[in-house]
């Protein structure tokens, strides 16, 4: 099984280019993050043609999750207990669902902003429910294989970013974040990718050249439980995914499954 996450940073505008890498991936399972759609603006058709069954959560023109499969979207569960708000709102930042025993979850964690913004408390908050959470499903049912995807809006290692005295005072690197991030080790959870691929980023901004200068950031991850490590063959960071017309500043990240 092929399975892979990627912020796309809105379906609709960046459609062609996910479904061409889809028909050329040969995934299975593409957990999606930013489509920044609701449910009947989501292209649907382009993805039916290529045989996958599109399971998401959209609200409005920000955030947004979704799962595009050939294999069935089972026990679909959006968001998750305890999730906070941000104002009073609960976003569209997470959906879980099981793929033939494999129980997936795509994740876009709040920003954070700036130290001092209310969505940086927002972001810990978020992250520290999450935790629970999935502590909470680890420990009853410690056999079944399970993985977090998507983009943290974290750098858990300074080599995670292009140079980290470039981000003094900044998010993305703060110690409350890496220690949240740090959180779903201690519960039973591995950077899946990490082993097989020890550097490289997956996020490049538009703006100041990053991409072609290699200032980018890693901050799109595969957080696989015991069982779900133990079956990991090979992972990809697909870098030329950054490269052409009208590129998600993102690129997908893919393991595949024994």
């Amino acid at each position: 099984m092929r399975i892979a996450t990627w912020n796309v940073n809105s379906i609709r505008t960046r459609v062609g280019r996910v479904t061409d890498w889809l028909e050329r991936s040969n995934c299975d399972v593409l957990a999606m993050q930013e489509i920044k759609c609701k449910p009947d603006q989501f292209p649907y058709e382009q993805f039916e043609k290529l045989g996958y069954k599109v399971t998401l959560h959209g609200l409005n023109q920000w955030n947004g999750v979704a799962f595009a499969s050939k294999i069935e979207a089972e026990d679909v569960e959006v968001g998750f207990s305890g999730m906070p708000t941000f104002k009073d709102v609960e976003e569209a930042r997470a959906i879980t669902a099981t793929f033939d025993g494999v129980r997936l979850s795509s994740l876009y964690i709040p920003n954070g902003r700036t130290l001092d913004d209310p969505h940086y408390t927002y972001k810990l908050e978020w992250l520290e429910a999450l935790a629970a959470t999935t502590a909470e499903l680890v420990y009853h049912e410690p056999e079944l294989p399970i993985a977090l995807m998507g983009d943290f809006n974290i750098a858990p290692l300074d080599t995670d970013v292009w140079n980290i005295d470039d981000f003094a005072g900044a998010t993305h690197v703060s110690k409350p974040e890496r220690q949240a991030f740090e959180a779903f080790e201690q519960i039973g959870l591995q950077d899946v990718v990490r082993p097989q691929i020890p550097t490289g980023y997956t996020y490049w901004d538009y703006q100041q050249l990053r991409f072609p200068k290699n200032e980018g950031m890693r901050i799109d991850f595969i957080l696989g439980s015991e069982a779900f490590a133990e079956r990991v063959k090979s992972a990809e960071i697909v870098r030329d995914e950054r490269k052409g017309d009208g590129p998600s500043d993102h690129v997908p990240v893919v393991v595949e499954l024994s």
